[in-house]
């Protein structure tokens, strides 16, 4: 099939979405940008939940929605729809992921009633040494890589979310293969209007896209400025790649041509930069993989997560875990209204605490399992309730504990905690058979690492390693680099069931996610519980202040939002002036999180779906929509 991906095709499909009108997003006065949090800010747009009858897809851009919708509407399932919207979102948020980088999925088969996570996490290559992002050699020449790690061949991991999305694909799909290329083809072949957040997002980077002369001519114009919202884009080397992908499968990726156009670049040398070790035996070699996912009890749900090479799963229910043992429901927010209200002193602290607990032990416990174990050899060890009520115990409702200590939980490699996958997206879709995919997918930080090849940006997701093998008493750090090893990773694709009777896995209840590097687990918890605790519906839930922390002293209170009063660094907000009482560094920087929520509703007495999608980005819902109630 192919069909013009134009404006008015876009718009002509028997679909709706929320907030179509509203993808230039207003900007909150008097807020600073923190350099540290991923991807460039825009601001806040208010939305409405959306309902629908039997399909639904939640993406962070209009066009990759509408392309979900319509692969939905053909009788696709959630898989085919997911590939889809990725070949989209390569196109019209390159900043954030892409073919030239990696995912995590997590996939609800309704009518086998069973939960499989995807792992396409990126990998070194097989000549790869301890001091890879530090020395060019480790032995004799102690010569940093140029012009910086991110900015050599050094970042740049085997890519694997096509090989994931293959193994998805064979395991659940049913549309054909090259079918669900043909949106992207399309798109990149007629163009597409820059988007207000891609335009930001390239405005922000162009030295260091002008790095690259394929990055430069493609993202910049003549005189070097970034091209702007509402220009037309048109990408035929991509159209070229996606085609000889949708005709040859994920393999034409990993090896001929494009292939040695990946290995081109990782060895690239323009302007003094240091090259990487990946080779084309690395890319043949690259496989995508089944895992177990993680799944705990949270009151009467049943939550399930990605696991390692990933901390969000694990880490995100451990804060669950903790929060267990108080009662979240009595400081729900105040001022309810379609943005999820006033978060309350108490509430905010108490999942900060949470929080700090949690990540202290991701930060020394968890990285690629399948070289570091995790302590006592599963997740089981740091999930299980006795323990988490034991942490709980160091939550004091009076002071922050500033920085928390990890659990003794036996001798153990020290890890370093990183900020990661800072150019990241997220999608949740439902099919009509009741199938759910939560996907988060990345390039690492924007741009990634600003090598551009066959029109798609590599990723810089080796950084997401711990520079140095050892920490400073010289113990091995658990997510220090290692040939063919996966970088940690705290992307957190969930998916919600109700807790049966006798306390296994009971009905689906909702998915969510979100990209935003380490913060990804403080905005889901944060979301889990607005939903669970304090009974918001998925879109206040996901336009909640976005609150958290990860093990330091700080505690960031999301600055863009209207109900934060950010001017004079929240001096006058009662939030902050409240958690800066209980002993909390606050910062009030901009976030930018991209949650996409979807749940299981029922209107006029029929089942039905209720979606939401972040309103600091440009997401939108889309499905066969009716009323709500």
């Amino acid at each position: 099939m192919s069909r013009s991906i134009g404006t008015r095709w876009l718009w002509a499909l028997p679909f709706a979405c929320s907030a179509c009108a509203s993808l230039i997003l207003t900007g909150h006065s008097g807020i600073d940008t923190d350099p540290d949090i991923p991807e460039v800010s825009t601001g806040f747009a208010s939305k409405d939940p959306v309902y629908t009858r039997t399909t639904m897809a939640v993406t962070a851009n209009p066009i990759a929605s509408r392309v979900a919708g319509d692969i939905l509407a053909r009788g696709g399932t959630a898989i085919d729809a997911a590939i889809a919207a990725q070949m989209a979102l390569n196109l019209v948020e390159p900043q954030s992921s892409g073919i030239g980088g990696g995912a995590f999925m997590l996939y609800y088969d309704a009518a086998a009633n069973t939960v499989q996570s995807y792992d396409g996490r990126e990998t070194a290559p097989a000549a790869a040494t301890p001091n890879y992002l530090r020395y060019i050699d480790d032995a004799a020449d102690l010569t940093l890589p140029k012009p910086t790690a991110r900015l050599s061949g050094r970042s740049i991991g085997t890519p694997g979310v096509l090989r994931m999305l293959e193994l998805a694909y064979q395991d659940h799909g049913r549309l054909p293969w090259r079918d669900l290329f043909q949106p992207g083809i399309d798109i990149a072949t007629n163009g597409f209007n820059i988007s207000p957040r891609m335009a930001a997002s390239i405005a922000a980077d162009t030295a260091n896209l002008s790095r690259d002369p394929d990055a430069k001519a493609y993202f910049l114009n003549a005189d070097g400025s970034g091209k702007t919202a509402g220009t037309v884009l048109k990408n035929p080397a991509l159209a070229a790649t996606f085609t000889t992908i949708a005709n040859n499968g994920a393999s034409a990726f990993y090896t001929g041509d494009i292939g040695q156009a990946i290995i081109d670049k990782v060895n690239d040398t323009t302007g003094g930069i240091t090259t990487g070790k990946t080779t084309l035996a690395d890319l043949a070699a690259y496989q995508a993989k089944r895992r177990d996912p993680i799944c705990t009890t949270y009151r009467t749900y049943y939550v399930c997560g990605m696991g390692p090479p990933s901390s969000g799963g694990i880490t995100s229910q451990a804060a669950l875990g903790i929060l267990e043992n108080f009662n979240l429901a009595q400081y729900a927010p105040t001022a309810l209204d379609r943005n999820g209200g006033k978060p309350t002193v108490l509430g905010v602290h108490l999942v900060s605490e949470a929080e700090r607990l949690a990540y202290a032990d991701r930060d020394k416990y968890i990285a690629d399992t399948d070289f570091v174990p995790l302590p006592g050899g599963s997740a089981n060890t740091l999930l299980n309730k006795p323990y988490l009520k034991s942490r709980s115990g160091l939550i004091s409702l009076a002071r922050s504990i500033g920085t928390a200590p990890a659990g003794d939980l036996g001798p153990t490699s020290f890890g370093i905690s990183a900020v990661e996958e800072h150019g990241t997206t997220h999608l949740v879709i439902v099919d009509r058979y009741n199938n759910v995919v939560s996907m988060t997918t990345t390039v690492e930080s924007g741009f990634g690492s600003y090598h551009f090849a066959r029109g798609f940006i590599l990723n810089n997701q080796l950084t997401d390693f711990s520079a140095a093998p050892t920490d400073a008493s010289g113990a091995p750090i658990a997510n220090r680099v290692a040939a063919n090893k996966r970088p940690r990773s705290s992307m957190a694709p969930t998916l919600v069931f109700n807790t049966a009777s006798n306390g296994t896995r009971g009905d689906f209840a909702f998915a969510t996610g979100s990209p935003g590097g380490s913060a990804i687990i403080w905005y889901v918890t944060k979301t889990l519980v607005g939903a669970l605790d304090w009974n918001l519906n998925p879109q206040q839930a996901v336009s909640m202040v976005d609150f958290g922390a990860a093990n330091s002293p700080t505690t960031s209170v999301g600055g863009e939002h209207p109900n934060i009063d950010a001017s004079s660094n929240g001096a006058n907000d009662p939030l902050v002036i409240g958690l800066r009482a209980l002993g909390h560094t606050v910062s009030v920087a901009a976030q930018s999180s991209g949650l996409g929520i979807l749940r299981r509703a029922t209107v006029g007495g029929q089942p039905a779906w209720i979606g939401g999608a972040d309103p600091r980005r440009e997401g939108v819902v889309i499905g066969d929509v009716i009323s709500g109630p």
